[in-house]
């Protein structure tokens, strides 16, 4: 299903002329410098390709053939690669002097496969003037002249990728000559027997090694694969490599030259959720395929950002206003590293339509009452980020972010394992934030409502008439550290909060019986400076009505554990608004 969707997906982009998708058997590379020669082979300069982008200088893009997949041993691409490869010069050491025997002996066997593989595939007598260059220069080593160029010791050191043009025609490389990509199409088709391929269902030669998936967040810089059969026990009746799952050299081509622009530097449809590297696409073009991602990630820069797209998703799902047009199908895929493979972390196939009213939902559920300086929705990297240690990316908890990104995508509940670590930074930090309520809120809704339990879902804001307990003990403990702030005044350096709430929140019993006695003494302090407590004991009472009639329970579940921090967050939101309230008047 997923390589048959990004099969599709190549075919739409070879269909549309706008689109520069690389047709079968080439691939576009970023190529820093161009060497530039005569129809004599002798050398005339070198094209600096790069423009500076802020600190950077980025590369331009070229179609080139597609390259070869390299393990460790000398495979040398087709007209363009490293200046090892190209002219014998090997990568500076460390300390960019010395070069060891070893690396002069392997960079001149690299040029040696380098001019051997052009000859074989086009030979010496080939009837294009840009080949015949190409092999002139390589073989009487006209370096000289190139090597005294002032961009040579930048080249040497940074040691990029290479290639050719001809100075009369500096338009195309070499290697993009009409003449020379048709006999490279033709020379390139592979042999063997043809058999059905699993993808596209028709006969093709079966690819045996699958090129590499790159732009994976957390793999090797030399790509990965999705699919490949490196050892003997993933084999089966005496079969080698992708003969074992065949698939055909064209689907092959297709699906990993439309993963690989899915995942370029750059890309519009793609975006980081925790470790898996999530790309996106459509059946058909449609402007989801621009608005996806600015739903879910979270905005570039530290002002505001405009939620004037996710106002109208939400106004559009509400009054069941969505467009003919999202009847398209849509499909979501999250990558994520494995050692030398790539995982797949979620996928979601469906339509436009749907997946709009799953986003929206979500948005739904992890509404909170917030404070003017929040901003207006949570982003899921916001939301997996308020549970890290410290709040720091790195301490995310691995593959999180794609159970979260599943449950929006499929509708599914939210995984446990996010409910219990915003349970667990409230305790560990003794501070409920906006995002981790909103976090409990929604995981324990989104149960709720999966289980069809007929408790009463947590709501958005104060809820006079939730009787659960630990939502109830929630709100007791914040109006008993709201009669200590009244107390105590510009006094107190810290509140109950920044000592009892871990213990209030998992053993009650134990930690309310002390809290009730600072209660009582701070009410008496309030009452001898001559302020008037009624309304605070009259909130306290009416709290206290609505625990059960045994008393305190002596544990509360991880569910009202959670329950017990979103009631304190309400009921501290509630004091907040009132204040505010009476400031304006």
């Amino acid at each position: 299903m997923i390589l048959h969707a990004l099969v599709d997906y190549y075919n739409r982009l070879k269909s549309d002329e706008i689109s520069d998708i690389p047709r079968f058997g080439f691939e576009k590379k970023e190529i820093p410098f161009i060497i530039i020669l005569d129809k004599n082979g002798d050398f005339v300069s070198i094209r600096d390709t790069r423009i500076k982008n802020g600190e950077k200088m980025l590369a331009r893009s070229f179609l080139v053939p597609q390259g070869v997949k390299r393990t460790s041993g000398i495979k040398a691409d087709l007209l363009w690669g490293t200046p090892q490869y190209i002219l014998g010069v090997p990568k500076l050491s460390k300390d960019k002097n010395s070069l060891t025997e070893k690396a002069l002996s392997r960079a001149k066997k690299a040029k040696k496969a380098f001019l051997k593989r052009i000859i074989e595939i086009f030979d010496r007598n080939f009837p294009d003037y840009g080949i015949q260059s190409v092999i002139t220069f390589l073989e009487q080593e006209k370096f000289k002249p190139l090597f005294s160029h002032n961009a040579w010791k930048e080249i040497q050191e940074s040691h990029p990728l290479l290639t050719f043009m001809l100075k009369d025609d500096e338009e195309l490389l070499i290697c993009q000559r009409p003449l020379v990509m048709k006999h490279i199409e033709n020379a390139l088709k592979p042999s063997g027997e043809p058999q059905l391929c699993l993808v596209s269902g028709e006969k093709d030669i079966p690819a045996r090694l699958h090129p590499v998936i790159k732009g994976v967040w957390g793999t090797k810089s030399s790509g990965g694969n999705i699919v490949s059969f490196n050892k003997k026990s993933f084999c089966h009746f005496g079969k080698e490599q992708g003969l074992n799952a065949p698939i055909g050299e064209k689907a092959v081509f297709a699906y990993t030259t439309a993963l690989n622009r899915l995942l370029a530097k750059g890309s519009m449809q793609r975006m980081q959720i925790g470790d898996s590297s999530t790309v996106f696409w459509a059946n058909m073009p449609h402007p989801f395929e621009e608005d996806f991602s600015c739903f879910l990630v979270e905005p570039s820069g530290s002002e505001e950002p405009d939620y004037g797209k996710v106002r109208a998703l939400l106004q559009a799902v509400k009054t069941g206003t969505l467009p003919e047009e999202d009847a398209a199908g849509f499909y979501v895929l999250g990558l994520a590293p494995n050692a030398s493979r790539i995982a797949i972390r979620f996928w979601y196939s469906g339509t436009v339509a749907d997946l709009k009213r799953r986003i929206a939902q979500h948005f739904y559920d992890f509404e909170i009452i917030r404070s003017g300086r929040d901003r207006e929705y949570l982003s899921l990297f916001r939301i997996l980020k308020s549970i890290a240690l410290e709040g720091k990316d790195d301490n995310i908890p691995p593959n999180l972010g794609g159970e979260l990104m599943r449950s929006v995508l499929l509708g599914m509940p939210y995984p446990r394992t996010l409910l219990y670590g915003a349970i667990r930074r409230c305790k560990a930090e003794q501070q409920v934030t906006r995002e981790r309520a909103a976090i409990i809120k929604a995981c324990l809704n989104r149960h709720t409502r999966f289980l069809n339990n007929k408790k009463m879902e947590v709501s958005m804001a104060l809820d006079r008439e939730n009787t659960n307990k630990g939502y109830v003990l929630g709100r007791l403990f914040a109006i008993l550290e709201k009669i200590q702030e009244h107390a105590l005044g510009g006094a107190l350096n810290k509140t109950i909060r920044d000592t009892y709430f871990g213990a209030a929140s998992s053993s009650p019993l134990v930690a309310f019986r002390r809290l009730n006695e600072l209660a009582i003494h701070h009410l008496a302090k309030i009452r001898n400076s001559g302020e008037n407590t009624a309304w605070l004991e009259k909130l306290l009472g009416e709290v206290m009505d609505k625990l059960p009639s045994n008393g305190f329970p002596r544990t509360l579940s991880i569910d009202d554990q959670g329950r017990f921090a979103v009631g304190y967050y309400h009921q501290r939101q509630f004091f907040f608004t009132k204040n505010e309230k009476k400031k304006e008047k």
